[in-house]
């Protein structure tokens, strides 16, 4: 029974295309390569500038992986030795995808990190030098630098794949291409029965975890709630605690651990060294540990509302899964999409405008990384706040725009009027933001007033890890893509019945 509810679960994933081709798989392993060549490329450009030329032949900078792409390949991250003999948990080879070993799906990312050495700068050889070496490329798009952010990084287009790229300096005069960096994954003295696990195993557990994190609502590290990073440790917990159980058992013992788990005692990972002698982490209310040295812990946005709408997923998850061992137990029912419309009555609608597409795309990417001060604001004087990560595109507004729509407290009528909100955010927003600032208005909506297509929708189309989507009432739809999106970014048009789609408005 538990092997037969372990494929059912693997065979659920290959069918909601969460299963990354061979050609695809050889695309993202091509803009690595590629990158890692332009990288070689900018240090020995820097090092030309600021060394003398006995020292630019050895100058050398690296890229590095990591988040769902780089959980992919062990072999990145530490002595290729130790995992190239692994013997895995399962035999994908009976699948009809036997790439099910990677963790990100067909519609990833790629999660990168810039290592160079003391003599290049963030500020002006990162931001600039580089920056404008990619933007040469042909094959390079779209590129945004977020300078302010807690974790500064360039974001881009390669090849039509969307890469996030900080960069880190260390203090050495060469980074070689193997180096080991602060990389969450790279654990230190683990046991040979912890690194099977976690090489094996864990990848299907964390696609399955992330999978329902994004259909239940709870996906999306800058609106307050996990991240990617932060879901890989509590699988990695789950998976080291209990190094012999099956795909099926784990999951039901990811939901088991965590929704009663004794907050904000911290999620730590075991390394075989001496216990962690860090201070316990006070400012986050759901503290997960590094597994790195020096030791420190996941950066967290989650706010009072985000833990309820969390814990509560958590519980609901373990009320699904302790039963999966009956015979009528069907593993969709963990997937369900969140149903916002019947679990809320009033929503706050933000939108977001620009005069234009690209512009637009810089002032969401902006305001979306200083979204938990508005869920803290809109906490402060609504009391909750739900913020639903998925993303709209209102036909009716002229403008280019994107729509949010949160849930606000429930069984409350008594709004307090949004304009003071709205205002201070604006002045918040507003102040460092480099380039002409777009626009946001804050109404309140009720539940009947969403969108057909936003009462239970979480990005839960095949191989789709969040959507955008243009609202006509109840009109058919069908897909488009705007040039400025990453190819994941659906957004619908309406038709009305009609090809000419004489009702979709303005794009």
């Amino acid at each position: 029974m538990d092997a037969r509810r372990s494929l059912s679960l693997l065979q659920y994933m290959v069918d909601e295309g969460l299963v990354p081709s061979p050609e695809e798989e050889i695309k993202r392993k091509n803009v690595i390569d590629k990158l890692k060549q332009i990288v070689m490329l900018w240090i020995k450009r820097v090092a030309q500038r600021r060394l003398q030329k006995s020292y630019v032949r050895d100058a050398a900078a690296t890229i590095l992986t990591f988040g769902s792409y780089g959980l992919g390949d062990f072999t990145a991250i530490g002595d290729s030795s130790i995992l190239v003999n692994k013997v895995l948990a399962y035999d994908y080879s009976s699948l009809p995808n036997p790439g099910l070993k990677t963790v990100h799906s067909s519609e990833s990312d790629i999660d990168a990190l810039c290592v160079g050495p003391y003599f290049a700068t963030l500020a002006e050889d990162f931001f600039v030098v580089l920056r404008n070496m990619l933007a040469s490329r042909p094959e390079i798009s779209e590129i945004i630098c977020i300078k302010d952010a807690k974790v500064p990084l360039m974001r881009f287009k390669f090849d039509g794949i969307s890469v996030d790229l900080p960069y880190a300096q260390l203090q050495v005069e060469s980074v070689p291409e193997n180096v080991d960096v602060l990389n969450p994954f790279f654990l230190e003295n683990i046991d040979e029965t912890s690194w099977k696990s976690l090489s094996g195993i864990f990848q299907s557990v964390l696609r399955c975890i992330k999978l329902w994190a994004r259909r239940r609502g709870v996906y999306g590290n800058l609106l307050g709630f996990f991240g990617g990073v932060h879901l890989a440790i509590l699988v990695a917990f789950v998976c080291q605690s209990y190094p012999n159980a099956s795909l099926n058992v784990l999951v039901s013992i990811f939901f088991m651990t965590f929704a009663s788990w004794p907050w904000p005692t911290p999620v730590t990972l075991r390394n075989g060294l001496m216990p962690p002698t860090i201070p316990t982490e006070t400012r986050s209310l759901m503290p997960i540990q590094l597994p790195c040295f020096p030791r420190e812990y996941c950066h967290s946005n989650i706010s009072r509302s985000t833990f309820r709408r969390i814990r509560a997923e958590f519980c609901h998850g373990h009320a699904l899964t302790k039963d999966s061992w009956k015979h009528d137990f069907e593993w969709s029912s963990l997937f369900e999409s969140f149903p916002y419309s019947k679990n809320y009555t009033w929503f706050v609608k933000i939108c977001l405008l620009a005069s234009d597409q690209d512009g637009l795309g810089d002032w969401v990417g902006w305001v979306k990384s200083r979204f938990r001060r508005l869920i803290v604001r809109l906490e402060e004087v609504q009391g909750f706040c739900d913020p639903n990560p998925t993303e709209y595109v209102d036909a009716d507004v002229a403008r280019p725009n994107i729509v949010y729509y949160w849930a606000l407290q429930p069984g409350r009528s008594d709004f307090t009027n949004v304009d003071s909100v709205k205002e201070e955010f604006m002045k918040d927003i507003c102040n460092g933001y480099q380039g002409p600032a777009g626009d946001m208005t804050l109404s309140i909506v009720q539940a009947p007033q969403l969108p057909k297509s936003a009462e239970s929708d979480n990005g839960s189309g095949k191989g789709r890890e969040a959507c955008r989507r243009v609202i006509d009432g109840t009109n058919e739809q069908i897909p488009v893509y705007l040039k400025h999106l990453p190819p994941y970014f659906m957004q619908f048009l309406a038709t009305n019945q009609n090809p000419q789609y004489p009702s979709a408005g303005p794009v």
